[in-house]
C-alpha cells in the first residue's frame, strides 16, 4: 500500500464520519440545537476540504464546484468561533451583524465568478493555471491565514473568560468538558499547522515526495482530529452547559481601586455573615447552587456578593462552595457509623453531582482521594 492509498483511505474514512456525525447533529432533538446546527456546519466544510486528499488536481468537468470549494474555507474559522460562543455562552443567539462574518467568502466568490464562474473551459484553466502569479489571488491566501489565526486566538479568548465567569458564578461546573473544547481548539489549530508546512515545502520545494508526505500526515490528522471529536462527544453528551452572557468577569464589574481590595471591619463582618450562613444553612448541599441563588439566600445583591467572595476573600465562587462541601465529605467519611455509604453516594449527598469533580476539588483540598482517605482514617 503506498502512501497515497493510505491518505485516499484516511480521508475517505475521516470524511464519512464527519458526514455521519454532522447528519446526526442536525437531526437529534436536543435543547442545544444552534450549536449542534453550527458544528454540524463547520463539520461539512472540513469534510468538503477533505476533498482534496481524493483528488490528484483540478477535476476538469467540475471546475465551478472545485471554486465554490475552495471559497468554503473562508466560512470554517468563523463558524467555529461562533460555535464556541454557542456553546460557551447559554443565550448566544445568530443576529444579521453575525453575516459580516461572510464577506471574506462573497467577496472570493466574486473573484472566481470573473475568473471561473462565467467563463468557458479554457478561459477557466487559463485562470487557474495563472492563479498563483495573481496579486489579486495571494492577497486571498494572506487573508485567509489572518482570519484564522484571529479566529482562533478569539476562540481561546472566550472559552478561557468563560471558564472564568463559570468559576465566579456556578458550582459543579463541566469544567472537563470545558478543557475538552479547549483542546478540540487546540488540535484544530494544529491541523492548520500542518496545512501551513504543506504550503511552506510546495513553495521551497515544489511538489515532490516530501509534500506527498506531509500530505498523507496531513489526511491521517484529519482522520484523528474527527475521531477525537467522536471520543470527546460520546463522553461529554451534555458538552458544556455554557453561562449566561451578561454576566462578566467580577475584575471587569467592581471599579479599578478595587482590584487590590483592603480588608476593613464592615467586609470582616460580611464575610463572618456569609461564613456563619453557610455552616447554619448548608445552602452548599443544592447541587444546582448559582451565585445568584446564594445571593437571594443571604439578600445581598449579586454584584456585592461576588466582589465579596471572588475579591475581598480572594476565592472563585466554586472553590468558596466546594469547601464546605468537601468539609462535609470529611465528616462523613470519617464517621464509623456511616462508612455502609459509598463514595458515589457521598458525593450526591453534599451537592456535587460529578465524580470527577468531586474527586479533583476533594483531592485539591485534602491531598488525598476520598477512598484513600477513608483508608487513613477509619
Amino acid at each position: 500500500m503506498d502512501n497515497f492509498t493510505f491518505k485516499e483511505i484516511a480521508a475517505f474514512i475521516g470524511i464519512f464520519l464527519v458526514l455521519v456525525l454532522a447528519i446526526f447533529l442536525v437531526t437529534v432533538k436536543t435543547k442545544h440545537k444552534l450549536s449542534n446546527c453550527l458544528l454540524a456546519f463547520f463539520l461539512f466544510t472540513n469534510a468538503l476540504d477533505a476533498i482534496k486528499f481524493l483528488q490528484n488536481g483540478v477535476p476538469v468537468n467540475y471546475i465551478n464546484l472545485e471554486a465554490f470549494r475552495w471559497s468554503s474555507n473562508y466560512v470554517v474559522s468563523a463558524t467555529f468561533y461562533l460555535y464556541v460562543l454557542s456553546v460557551c455562552y447559554t443565550n448566544f443567539r445568530l443576529k444579521l451583524k453575525h453575516l459580516i462574518h461572510l464577506i471574506p467568502f462573497f467577496a472570493f466568490n466574486a473573484l472566481m465568478m470573473w475568473g471561473i464562474y462565467l467563463n468557458d473551459r479554457p478561459t477557466k484553466i487559463m485562470f487557474i493555471n495563472s492563479m498563483n502569479d495573481m496579486p489579486l489571488v495571494q492577497f486571498f491566501l494572506y487573508l485567509f491565514e489572518v482570519l484564522f489565526q484571529v479566529y482562533f486566538i478569539a476562540s481561546f479568548l472566550v472559552i478561557r473568560k468563560a471558564k472564568k465567569i463559570y468559576l465566579e458564578n456556578y458550582t459543579n461546573p463541566n469544567i472537563s468538558a470545558l478543557n475538552a473544547l479547549y483542546k478540540i481548539t487546540i488540535l484544530y489549530y494544529v491541523l492548520h499547522f500542518i496545512v501551513l508546512i504543506r504550503w511552506l515545502v510546495t513553495y521551497i520545494f515544489g511538489v515532490g515526495e516530501i509534500r506527498a508526505w506531509i500530505v498523507t500526515i496531513d489526511g491521517f490528522s484529519f482522520l484523528f482530529c474527527t475521531c477525537w471529536y467522536l471520543f470527546v462527544a460520546l463522553n461529554n453528551p451534555e458538552f458544556f452547559r455554557g453561562v449566561n452572557s451578561d454576566l462578566k468577569p467580577i475584575k471587569e464589574v467592581v471599579s479599578e481601586e478595587k482590584s487590590t481590595p483592603e480588608i476593613n471591619e464592615e467586609k470582616n463582618a460580611a464575610i463572618k455573615s456569609l461564613k456563619d450562613f453557610m455552616v447554619k444553612n448548608k445552602p452548599y448541599l443544592d447541587s444546582s447552587l448559582t451565585i445568584q441563588n446564594l445571593a437571594e439566600q443571604v439578600e445581598m445583591p449579586v454584584k456585592d456578593l461576588s466582589t465579596l467572595i471572588n475579591l475581598y476573600m480572594d476565592k472563585h465562587f466554586f472553590d468558596f462552595v466546594n469547601e464546605y462541601r468537601i468539609e462535609k465529605a470529611i465528616q462523613i467519611l470519617k464517621d464509623p457509623a456511616q462508612k455502609q455509604l459509598t463514595v458515589l453516594e457521598i458525593l450526591y449527598q453534599v451537592g456535587f453531582n460529578s465524580k470527577s469533580s468531586f474527586n479533583t476539588s476533594f483531592k485539591k483540598y485534602t491531598g488525598k482521594t476520598p477512598t484513600d482517605f477513608r483508608k487513613e482514617t477509619l
